[in-house]
């Protein structure tokens, strides 16, 4: 591969992203199909697929991500040589002396749960050799999170996925190599991002554009997080690390090691 030819990387390849109508996920797919890549949007909001659908002529499929039939059927459909793990639960915002067991646990039952199946279906088909799978995780996952409850634990399993995933494929030959992002900063530009600013700010007494101004001017976006994910995809020098973290001023940083 060569960092100077990205288009040869990323236009026509077949990448499959789930949680591709929002937010980040959003921001993903509106940088792969600027690259012209062949990109298949799966979630479960049938409205908001049809209209990232119309507007960036993308294929979707409507499903639940935890379920594994939906993730078997996807990717033997599909075939990506690329896929993008993205779509995850919107934690319940709280200290944990005020959350329910079941507001705790939801991101275990979804972000962990879905990774968990279609992590398992893309070593079982397999995907192509060469394949390449990211898994969204968070910064959240290094620092901790205190007012989501179990989102950042369910997202450093997220992140030990990706280490188990290519300790499971490494004797067998398959080619294929998973790695994680983690956003390492709030955003403020997504429905959970707003919702994790505002817990925080509400608890320090100030106003969410004061909290979210306390990561610099150089803040992280959907948009930015999209042009991160072409670049994993595209440039050499990021093919065999782990695990990445995305910031709005120093860009992609490994954290292996």
């Amino acid at each position: 591969m060569s960092g100077n030819n990205e288009s040869v990387q990323i236009e026509g390849r077949k990448v499959v992203v789930t949680g591709g109508s929002r937010g980040l996920g959003l921001g993903i797919v509106e940088a792969l199909v600027a690259r012209k890549a062949n990109v298949t949007v799966v979630a479960r909001d049938k409205e908001r697929l049809a209209e990232v659908a119309k507007r960036l002529s993308v294929a979707t499929i409507q499903g639940d991500i935890t379920d594994r039939a939906l993730a078997r059927n996807v990717l033997r459909e599909v075939r990506p040589s690329a896929l993008v793990l993205n779509a995850g639960a919107s934690p319940g915002m709280g200290t944990v002396d005020t959350m329910s067991w079941e507001d705790f646990e939801k991101p275990w039952q979804t972000d962990v749960k879905a990774a968990f199946h279609w992590v398992q279906e893309a070593i079982a088909l397999p995907l192509p050799r060469g394949s390449r799978v990211i898994l969204g995780s968070s910064g959240a996952a290094v620092k901790g999170s205190p007012m989501s409850g179990g989102y950042a634990g369910s997202k450093r399993a997220v992140w030990l996925m990706a280490q188990y995933a290519n300790y499971a494929i490494a004797d067998r030959d398959l080619g294929i190599h998973f790695q994680t992002i983690l956003p390492m900063q709030i955003m403020g530009d997504t429905e959970l991002g707003r919702a994790g600013a505002k817990a925080y700010a509400d608890r320090k007494g100030v106003s969410v554009e004061k909290f979210l101004e306390s990561f610099g001017p150089n803040q992280l976006n959907p948009k930015k997080v999209g042009e991160h994910v072409v670049s994993l995809l595209a440039d050499p020098k990021y093919a065999t690390g782990v695990a990445f973290g995305l910031k709005g001023d120093a860009g992609i940083v490994s954290l292996d090691g």
